[in-house]
């Protein structure tokens, strides 16, 4: 697979993994824990480098299950993970970036992902009590120190990210971003281009929604973090049929699925953006990596980027207390 490269120097596969679901939030959790280790090994083995994990998840556990997997094969692998929450008895109460939570998250997290430095360390959350410069000073000592490679922002408004990469260089902002959440591209998208910071969109494909599987008659299990967005509602997801009819007819012209021509979109954007899809199958990942062989004509990006503006989207992608919590 070709190599992209985030930011400064940060070099990893085009199309990375985001590891959230094999612990968490898309209905029960996976029973067999050597499974999910197999996938990771096995996206390893089929070229992909930059993994994708948090603190959070779980709480905690994802990062277990990361560390486990990739111990054998470290040399290969680039870990993301990101602080930002406090988290008293394994329940995530609200944010804490103080310095003091940085460097406790730290060494937790290296313990837990069985390494001696973090590749890429995102706060995952814009914490409105701590200056962004007090939260970038703090990052840059454990890059000093060794124990982070590379720092990150999640979900950060433009402001936030000049002020940060003005104290310690952000490497790559983590948002949503796919055919149906744009949000980022008036402001955001500019400022990283000006700053030289790279992208990783999470969600790239709607949470699953822009691969045709999720239908109006759709029944999500119990714990299912679909059920909780807007835009997943019965009657949004009979509304936004449309735009998934629209990429199945692209995906039908070029023999490919609606989930490759989605990631095929996005990496046409832009050289320094780095897709996370999510899957607990070995299947999935390999129709996911096959979007990076995926060409799409200057029309094809045309047409998909008219059609999803036109054909607009019902519902927001996070209920109101989530949105609160993001910068943008």
């Amino acid at each position: 697979m070709e190599s992209r490269i985030l930011g400064p120097g940060l070099r990893v596969s085009a199309l990375g993994l985001g590891c959230m679901g094999m612990s968490q939030s898309y209905g029960p959790n996976p029973g067999d824990r050597g499974e999910m280790i197999g996938v990771l090994r096995g996206a390893v083995e089929r070229g992909v480098t930059f993994f994708d994990t948090a603190e959070v998840y779980g709480p905690y556990v994802n990062e277990e299950l990361v560390g486990e997997a990739l111990e054998p094969m470290r040399d290969q692998a680039v870990i993301a993970t990101k602080f930002g929450w406090d988290i008293p008895d394994g329940r995530s109460v609200g944010l804490d970036s103080r310095p003091e939570q940085i460097r406790r998250v730290a060494d937790a997290s290296l313990r837990r992902l069985r390494t001696d430095r973090i590749d890429l360390f995102y706060q995952h959350r814009v914490d409105p009590n701590v200056p962004i410069e007090d939260v970038a000073g703090a990052v840059a000592e454990l890059v000093a120190a060794g124990k982070v490679a590379y720092f990150g922002l999640s979900e950060a408004g433009a402001g936030t990210i000049r002020r940060a990469h003005a104290v310690h260089p952000v490497a790559a902002l983590q948002s949503e971003y796919s055919l149906w959440t744009r949000d980022i591209e008036a402001e955001i998208l500019p400022t990283l281009d000006e700053l030289g910071i790279g992208l990783v969109p999470f969600s790239p494909l709607g949470k699953g929604f822009l691969t045709g599987t999720v239908s109006p008659d759709t029944e999500f299990a119990p714990g299912d973090i679909r059920t909780t967005i807007p835009r997943f509602t019965e009657e949004n997801r009979a509304a936004n049929q449309a735009l998934v009819e629209l990429v199945g007819q692209v995906a039908k012209a070029h023999d490919a699925t609606p989930a490759q021509v989605a990631l095929a979109w996005l990496l046409a954007r832009r050289p320094s953006l780095v897709p996370i899809p999510g899957t607990r199958r070995l299947s999935r990942l390999d129709e996911n990596i096959g979007a990076t062989a995926l060409s799409l004509s200057d029309a094809d990006m045309t047409a998909l980027s008219e059609a999803a503006t036109r054909v607009g989207v019902a519902g927001a992608r996070y209920s109101e207390a989530m949105q609160k919590m993001t910068g943008l």
